[in-house]
């Protein structure tokens, strides 16, 4: 691993070698704001005397961000590591409970807030006693704004300098029940994940990275801020979900990291566009296959694009397949906010691999246990859960490996490791068996009518998968649909146990969002959430293997 240097330190070697190359893109009613390397260290010195001088903040405080991405989330963060502050992301989508439960149980001294959804209900969860400070976009009821803190203080001179076991952060967890907890990481265990996945994608200066998933969440942080930071590298951000497509195009990024559930509706929005059998014959044509697929890459804003990830949750080797006709070769990766994002991965991409995590990072140790969980020790592994000592302990092993709570397998053959499921998730139907849910999920993600999958059944004779269709289902008759997911109903249970057979597709109409409480932040499934929401619905006997919703 390289030797330690923090974020900030980064961030003044590149304003001192490039001060006029651009940093950071931030597109505002369609126009582009730039910051320069110069101009982000600049802003970012004046931001952190702001906090310790007029703020009057002192080491160790905690300051909280609750906005979208943007250029200014990553500046305020490094502003609060300069000024020896620690920083508390929150989730642009939490509820007003856990913002409330999250400002509280952090005791966060200050808060910046940015663009948000719903920013009425968001900020009505925010206390008074907290000093709030208004990134620049229009938004109301903050007591302080960014560019009067910059305009109103000089830089600061004396930058902290951190060990680096202190702590730099506390990310909240967006658990499925009951509170989030607090994940402790260090300075180092930032470095550590930023720079090693930097060195293990090949990120260079030259680069152009896009950011669009949370930055409240590990894997934005670690595998697009972090290395963009440490390597010199040019970001560029979204403006909003409707200019999601234009800005992308823009960016043209050299390297996109994608969630499953993404890289699903992108295939959605493709097949909308060309049913799924047309793409499929035109791309078997030799001449023709090849401007098809990269005219198709050009209209997703990949034309530059050289390298691909997809992590925070399994995607169908189906899925992939699929991408790599296009020439789109996604690499999968693996990581928790405890192990400081990427820890495992297919990357670069080895088509032979692809259904698998790969290999852990370099300084990563992974093994399984008896019972084939997988546990994990390296560098960049959490301190603690704040104020939970207890829950600490548990989840360590007397060696210092941290208990994932995903089941996993080694492929002797590949020389790589399978995630199977979560040990959480895994039910038992009323044979007595049990049954792990999320390879038959990707199994049947591998067909395109299939955006939103949950398979369930505990205590039921069979499982069932409850399923949102894709837009391109939406576009076909119920007869094309039923014959198609009859078909893939078939090929699936041929290959499964006679415990994890499925006895029905129950297509449902609400798709699910983390508006509406059924996906978390980082848009996995809640599982339990679903499970409550169906439950009658599943217990119920149809007459058919694929049914619906009334």
């Amino acid at each position: 691993m390289n030797e330690f240097k923090t974020a900030h330190q980064a961030l003044v070697e590149w304003a001192l070698k490039t001060p006029d190359r651009v940093f950071l893109n931030q597109p505002v009613n369609g126009e582009l704001r730039t910051y320069t390397w110069a101009e982000a260290e600049d802003t970012c010195r004046r931001l952190a005397n702001a906090l310790s001088k007029q703020l009057g903040l002192k080491y160790g405080e905690k300051v909280a961000i609750l906005a979208k991405n943007s250029a200014e989330w990553m500046l305020a963060d490094l502003a609060i590591a300069m000024a020896g502050l620690v920083s508390v992301p929150i989730y642009p989508t939490a509820s007003r409970s856990t913002i409330s439960y999250i400002i509280e149980h952090s005791e966060a001294s200050a808060l910046f807030v940015g663009k948000l959804d719903d920013p009425e209900t968001t900020t009505s969860a925010i206390p008074q006693s907290i000093t709030s400070i208004a990134f620049p976009y229009p938004i109301e009821n903050c007591q302080l704004e960014w560019q009067t803190l910059i305009d109103g203080n000089a830089p600061l001179e004396q930058l902290h300098q951190p060990s680096s076991d202190e702590t730099m952060t506390i990310l909240y967890t967006s658990g499925s029940t009951g509170q989030p907890k607090g994940v402790v990481l260090s300075f180092g265990a930032y470095a550590y994940a930023s720079q090693t996945t930097a060195s293990l994608v090949d990120v260079e200066a030259e680069d152009h990275l896009f950011s669009y998933l949370p930055l409240a969440h590990i894997t934005e942080r670690t595998c697009t801020g972090g290395p963009a930071i440490y390597t010199g590298t040019t970001v560029s951000f979204t403006e909003s979900l409707e200019t999601f497509q234009a800005d992308l195009k823009r960016a043209r990024p050299t390297i996109f990291l994608s969630v499953p559930r993404l890289w699903v509706k992108f295939q959605a929005g493709v097949h909308a566009k060309i049913p799924p059998a047309r793409l499929k014959l035109l791309l078997s044509i030799p001449i023709v296959g090849k401007a098809i697929a990269k005219k198709i890459r050009d209209e997703l804003g990949f034309s530059n694009c050289r390298s691909f990830g997809s992590g925070s949750a399994p995607i169908s080797p189906l899925t992939l397949k699929w991408y790599a006709k296009l020439g789109i070769n996604i690499g999968e990766g693996w990581g928790m906010s405890e192990t400081s994002g990427l820890s495992c991965g297919n990357t670069p991409c080895e088509p032979r691999r692809i259904g698998t995590i790969g290999t852990p990072i370099d300084g990563t140790e992974i093994r399984l246990s008896e019972d084939g969980e997988l546990l994990l020790r390296s560098p960049g592994l959490f301190t603690e859960y704040y104020k939970q000592p207890e829950l600490t302990k548990e989840v360590f092993t007397e060696d210092g490996f941290f208990h994932t709570g995903d089941k996993a397998e080694w492929d002797a053959k590949l020389k790589a490791y399978r995630i199977t499921g979560r040990v959480k998730d895994i039910f038992k139907c009323s044979k007595g068996k049990y049954v792990t849910p999320v390879p038959i999920e990707a199994s049947l993600s591998g067909n395109p009518l299939l955006e939103q999958i949950c398979v369930m059944g505990a205590g039921l004779p069979a499982p069932v998968a409850v399923v949102v269709l894709s837009e391109a289902a939406q576009q076909m008759t119920d007869e094309q649909v039923v014959v198609s997911l009859e078909t893939t109903l078939k090929v699936i249970n041929d290959d499964l146990e006679s415990h994890e057979q499925l006895s029905n597709i129950i297509i449902v109409n609400e798709e699910w969002t983390t508006e509406n409480g059924l996906l978390t932040p980082t848009l996995k499934l809640k599982r339990d959430i679903l499970e409550e929401k169906y439950q009658a619905l599943i217990n119920q006997k149809f007459l058919t293997p694929i049914a619906r919703e009334d």
